[in-house]
């Protein structure tokens, strides 16, 4: 793949492989995720990659206690920029041997340590220390990917102390450590000291109402912020409020509240996603009512239990032309929804700039789609920008099938249906194309 800067291997035989060709010294990153051994990491490959920028040997969960057979011939490919070591069973004696790699003059930004956890606390505490003071080194990294490596509320205090090492860190990513519950406080002193953190991402973390009461009191200090994710932790919805004043919401690009017990969100967001949350269902006013809506972009509602009523409030927005902006709406998973539901929102225009929708139900479930089939059809000319359309297990007759997929298929806009409705029988191949074409709406 040299068009591509890489090098992907698989087995130890590559850098015997790559001598004869006179092409390595232009890759850029080496990929060796899966390899399911670490021989092949040696100076003999190493020291003919001088430019390697990006190195990835994840998932190779053999490499537990021998990467020092990387790191003691990293001097040879200098400018590493990303380094990624996700599940390889890494122990402290790795993590010594990682830390050798920092110093002032590094010039590694990314560092993705995910899925490294083991199976004795009393080891994985051993271990955590010796990463936290090998980072403490690692001044030029601007990304921290620390997702599911079991971290504890201890293991926090050792972190806290490593940011204020890590000035330039603009990405930290907590996420899944369910562990953390009860600890956020721990850590949240020390935020304050990374001034460039546009990213904080502590999703699925069991997170309690004291942690999240933590966080709020130093969102204030994070003037960088852009994105922060608490998703997935149920008792964030009862300090929505509070944690929408503390940001500054005025440069919040995205705020996942899927799973959470909503009840409030925020305005200027671009993307909303609130996927999951069964409370907003019956609610679809409050919540549209609290955001910014000519700014919103994607709009992710699936599984809300949203009702007709709900539908006809969105319609009721986007007639007022208050969506005009949005790009992506999903409002798959909502069954609830009567026919006249999803008349009133096609029927409704202001959609012009939405390129994909999403209205799919569950699996193993199906309906009609013929009562609003035709506001769909009517609505469509005024969708320019429409690419993909999913309508997943909708049923329809042949003739009404063959409209909506002719209409589409003239502007190139992707259909996903059911594979067994896009099957069409003998009978919808015998329509003429003209009576199709007079069928369709102006």
């Amino acid at each position: 793949r040299a068009q591509e800067n890489r090098v992907y291997c698989g087995k130890s035989g590559y850098s015997d492989m790559l001598r004869p060709v006179g092409v390595y010294r232009v890759f850029q990153a080496l990929k060796a995720d899966r390899c399911f051994s670490c021989r092949f990491f040696s100076a003999t490959l190493l020291q003919f990659l001088p430019q390697v920028e990006e190195m990835d040997i994840s998932w190779n969960e053999l490499i537990g206690g021998s990467l020092t057979a990387l790191t003691s011939h990293l001097q040879h490919v200098g400018e590493v920029r990303t380094l990624r070591l996700c599940s390889c069973r890494l122990n402290s004696e790795d993590v010594v041997a990682l830390g050798g790699i920092f110093s002032a003059d590094s010039a590694l930004f990314i560092l993705i340590y995910s899925y490294n956890r083991t199976t004795s606390l009393c080891n994985q505490e051993e271990w955590w220390l010796e990463l936290v003071s090998s980072l403490s080194h690692a001044t030029s990294l601007t990304t921290l990917r620390l997702q599911a490596c079991g971290l504890t509320p201890d293991s926090l205090d050792a972190l806290g102390g490593s940011l204020r090492c890590l000035p330039s860190v603009g990405e930290l990513d907590l996420s899944c450590n369910k562990l953390l519950a009860g600890g956020l406080s721990r850590l949240t002193f020390h935020l304050a000291h990374v001034t460039h953190l546009e990213r904080l991402d502590l999703h699925l973390c069991c997170l309690m109402r004291d942690d999240l009461e933590a966080l709020i009191q130093v969102l204030p200090s994070l003037t960088a912020l852009t994105e922060l994710d608490v998703s997935s932790n149920k008792e964030v919805g009862g300090v929505v409020h509070p944690l929408v004043s503390a940001l500054p919401v005025t440069q919040m690009r995205r705020l996942p509240f899927n799973s959470c017990y909503l009840t409030l969100v925020v305005p200027y967001l671009r993307t909303v996603d609130i996927s999951w949350c069964k409370v907003v269902g019956g609610h679809l006013a409050l919540l549209l009512d609290a955001l910014q809506p000519s700014v919103v972009s994607e709009l992710h509602l699936c599984s809300c239990e949203f009702t007709t009523d709900d539908m006809q409030h969105l319609a009721a927005v986007c007639r007022r032309g208050c969506l005009s902006s949005l790009r992506a709406l999903d409002l798959s998973y909502n069954s609830l929804v009567g026919d006249d539901g999803w008349c009133s929102l096609f029927a409704a225009g202001g959609l012009g700039s939405l390129e994909d929708v999403d209205v799919s139900l569950r699996p193993l479930t199906s309906a009609p789609c013929s009562a609003w089939l035709p506001a769909l059809l009517q609505a469509l000319p005024q969708m320019p920008a429409l690419a993909r359309l999913a309508m997943q297990r909708w049923t329809a007759d042949c003739q009404e099938r063959e409209q909506l997929r002719y209409c589409l298929k003239k502007r190139s806009v992707l259909l996903e249906w059911d594979p067994d409705l896009q099957d069409t029988s003998s009978a919808c191949k015998g329509n003429s194309q003209e009576s199709l074409e007079e069928s369709q709406p102006e």
